[in-house]
């Protein structure tokens, strides 16, 4: 239509970083995830994930990627448990997985998806992404909803990521968040990317008002 999600974004991720995506809402953070899982199309240029192009790869893509959605919905009538178990089933993943996510993020897994506060929903999210243990994951806002000690807890998920030589694509609006995690930081405003620094540089530059 007549807004203007990206324009003239080029972006590249290097394998095994951990890469933060900042920027205001409505910057175009979620349209640039949508694009690399081939949800929504560009109007011109490409993309690679993985080496691959998730039009005609798409099924090969999201095997090897994790994706948390920033609005993360699903079928609420099902439990916990019932869901996890399905997608493991479909992953090809054993249920000591499963488990031992559950236990870390602290989730009751016998309860229903509907009856679960905005933090236990992220917290289901937060396992069905990180389960199959993917070369690639892609978080947009990732820690919406939990609480101080699960969000430490994720960043334990995300060094382990970084221990073992993978990668993740982190978007988010908060820019503390971003800088404790990130090894270098992509800023996006007004649809087009305006920065693009390493952590330690960013920092450097903050402005600071000192009495």
């Amino acid at each position: 239509g007549r807004v203007r999600a990206l324009d003239e974004l080029d972006l590249e991720v290097a394998s095994g970083e951990i890469y933060g995506f900042l920027g205001p809402n409505g910057a175009g953070k979620t349209t640039t995830i949508r694009l690399l899982f081939d949800l929504i199309r560009p109007d011109s240029g490409c993309v690679e994930v993985l080496g691959m192009d998730p039009r005609a790869q798409g099924v090969e893509v999201r095997r090897r990627v994790g994706y948390l959605a920033g609005d993360f919905v699903v079928d609420g009538r099902q439990t916990a448990r019932e869901l996890l178990t399905y997608i493991a089933y479909v992953r090809g993943v054993g249920p000591a997985r499963i488990a031992s996510l559950i236990e870390r993020l602290d989730l009751d897994p016998t309860r229903k998806i509907k009856t679960l506060s905005r933090g236990n929903r992220q917290k289901v999210g937060v396992i069905q992404a990180f389960m199959h243990d993917p070369e690639l994951l892609i978080l947009d806002e990732p820690t919406g909803g939990l609480d101080p000690l699960m969000q430490q807890e994720f960043n334990t998920l995300i060094d382990e990521t970084r221990a073992s030589g993978r990668t993740v694509f982190l978007s988010s609006h908060v820019l503390p968040e971003v800088e404790q995690l990130a090894d270098r930081v992509g800023i996006v405003r007004q649809s087009r990317l305006v920065a693009l620094e390493d952590v330690e540089t960013l920092k450097e530059k903050a402005l600071r008002h000192v009495e």
